[in-house]
Order: C-alpha cells, then sequence, then structure tokens
C-alpha cells in the first residue's frame, strides 16, 4: 500500500485495497483501507465461516480482474461487493481500476454510487 500511496500521493490508509475471498465456495470482493487488515474474528461473525482466499491462479475466472488489478468495477456477475467501515476514515479514497498500474480517485460516495455494493461490514482490524 505504501508504494501505490507515494504513487498517487495520498496516506496509504485512503487506498482502497480489494480482497478476493470465497464464502462458500462463491466469490465475494471487500474493500478496505489500506492501512487495515481482516480480523478473522470479525469475519467469521458476519460471514458464519473463516476467512478463504481465492487462490491466485482462479482469482481472474471468478472475478474478471487478475491479481494486482482486482477493482470493485465491472466484476463479474453475481460478485457482491462489500464495503468495509474502516473506509469510513476518509473522504478520498484510490480503488485500483483494472491493472496494477492504474487507480482511480474517488469520494467515498461517489465509490458507493458507482460500484453495486451489497453493504457496509465492519472486518478490519489495524495493522501492527
Amino acid at each position: 500500500m505504501d508504494e501505490a500511496a507515494k504513487a498517487v500521493g495520498c496516506k496509504p490508509g485512503n487506498i482502497a485495497k480489494t480482497i478476493s475471498l470465497l464464502v462458500e465456495d462463491k466469490p465475494i470482493l471487500i474493500l478496505l483501507a489500506g492501512d487495515v487488515k481482516i480480523d478473522n474474528h470479525k469475519f467469521k461473525d458476519t460471514f458464519h465461516t473463516k476467512t478463504k482466499m481465492i487462490p491466485i491462479d482462479e482469482v481472474e475466472g471468478y472475478i474478471g480482474h487478475a491479481v494486482g488489478g482486482v477493482c470493485p468495477f465491472a466484476v463479474n456477475e453475481c460478485v457482491p461487493i462489500y464495503l468495509d467501515e474502516s473506509l469510513k476514515r476518509f473522504e478520498t479514497v484510490y480503488p485500483a481500476a483494472g491493472n496494477e498500474h492504474s487507480a482511480v480517485r474517488l469520494q467515498l460516495d461517489e465509490l458507493e454510487q458507482f460500484i453495486k455494493s451489497a453493504g457496509w461490514v465492519d472486518i478490519s482490524k489495524p495493522k501492527t
């Protein structure tokens, strides 16, 4: 996140990282602030299962974007996209935009408007 933040001129927290996970063998995306990580206990409380990353070689098939460019835009049908509460600390965020060398600057309300959000979740904790 530090490298991405430096490239766009923001703090690491402003980078909206997109995590690809499987819940009951179905893909989901979760956008989190760049300065947090998934709290496994909170995740299990929310989704009633353990955290399971999509295997790297299967991400593009499930999501529609290759690792490094996974973003909340133009994803495969029926992939729910959740926004983590950690993003609410920022007015402006920078999600990836389809490859590892692109990002888009959005106000948080614009992000909500432009993606098909499945809702807000609280599944993160600060990096230590």
